[in-house]
């Protein structure tokens, strides 16, 4: 089987609650989505995403990722899919760095292996572990009062793990984790994310503010190194995320003692492949996960769903669905949220069939017609 055609698609996906806002004063009202379709000389179709959380968040943007799958798509013409490792080296010497980029062509290639082998991604992950997925809701930075009645309200959708997104000014940050927490129930998860948003000191004032409280701490700082020392600091239990980007990365946290849980995003280590070897990396080091990426529709939360189920429970922190904050649906079969909850689908591949009507007219193309 060889990849004969790259088509490459752009999505807009507006959200449901309208804006969603971060540190910093850092807002998305619409997220630009790039979707590539790879087609086989066997007749086959695979199907990736990528989306980054808009221009301003990770050295990644949407016009970024299209004119990465221009350099890189003209490599892969003729490749074998299924051969996954040589895929990605094929990409890391086409084109040095931009993971982000590479990423949707990884998960494409893995949703051929899978409707090649018959079988889930799931499965191909590693087997699947349990009957659903945990998710969490990340709840937009707003007022304290209305932060809480989020969280109050996606409570009663099913959600039992929330990721308070904070980052500002130390007594409204104090006020909106105490707000949130003021809303739990016995058994739930709040998690203070700033974002990178807090310099040390704004850090460790947060962190006395709230040390009576049962919650996580998120990237604090920019650096792993403020991160570590904010962490030095901090007797809550600790999350990394941002600069938790490759294997030397994670390897560096585990033997500093840095972090409790790390948050793996696909498209920042390249896509399926090397997310799948970081997550086995810390299950070997007993470190939890959130498995989430940095953004996405239909098809990136069918990878997530897949990556996550086929984590071992004890170091699955925590999973996201992406696809449950837009208003556009473009992918029959993708995960849906039941209860606060997701499950891999356990179709071939990924599992999602994505409506061309809805994608429009590609924007890149590669490759000639399959005869």
């Amino acid at each position: 089987m060889r990849i004969s055609e790259i088509s490459v698609y752009r999505i807009e996906l507006p959200l449901t609650e309208g804006r969603y806002a971060w540190s910093e004063g850092k807002h998305v009202d619409v997220f630009d989505s790039t979707v590539v379709r790879l087609d086989t000389d066997a007749g086959i179709s695979g199907w990736g995403e990528a989306c980054p959380l808009g221009p301003a968040y990770l050295p990644a943007f949407a016009d970024g990722a299209r004119a990465g799958i221009r350099t890189l798509a003209p490599a892969l013409l003729g490749q074998d899919p299924t051969q996954l490792g040589v895929i990605n080296e094929l990409m890391d010497r086409a084109l040095k760095g931009h993971p982000y980029a590479k990423s949707a062509l990884d998960m494409a290639c893995w949703d051929l292996l899978g409707k090649h082998a018959g079988l889930p991604c799931v499965d191909l992950l590693g087997g699947r572990f349990g009957s659903r997925v945990a998710l969490y809701r990340a709840i937009s930075q707003d007022t304290p009062e209305r932060m809480a009645a989020r969280v109050a309200a996606y409570r009663e959708e099913g959600y039992r793990r929330f990721q308070l997104k904070a980052g500002g000014a130390v007594s409204d940050d104090i006020e909106r984790i105490r707000a949130a927490h003021s809303e739990l129930e016995p058994g739930d998860i709040l998690v203070a994310d700033a974002n990178t948003g807090w310099n040390r000191d704004q850090a460790i004032q947060v962190i006395r503010g709230v040390r009576d409280l049962d919650v996580y701490i998120e990237q604090p700082c920019p650096t792993y190194a403020e991160c570590l020392s904010v962490r030095r600091h901090c007797e809550l239990p600790f999350v990394l995320d941002e600069c938790m980007v490759d294997m030397e990365s994670l390897a560096r946290a585990h033997a500093d003692l840095a972090t409790d849980v790390v948050n793996l995003k696909i498209s920042r280590f390249g896509g399926l492949t090397r997310a799948a070897r970081a997550r086995d990396f810390c299950v070997a080091m007993g470190t939890p996960m959130t498995i989430e990426d940095s953004w996405g529709g239909d098809i990136v939360t069918a990878a997530i769903a897949h990556l996550a189920h086929s984590t071992p429970e004890r170091f699955r922190f925590t999973a996201t669905d992406f696809n449950s904050y837009v208003s556009v649906s473009f992918a029959a079969g993708a995960p849906r949220r039941e209860n606060g909850t997701m499950a891999a689908s356990a179709a071939p591949g990924l599992g999602v069939e994505p409506n061309l009507d809805a994608l429009g007219e590609a924007v890149l193309f590669f490759g000639q017609p399959v005869r």
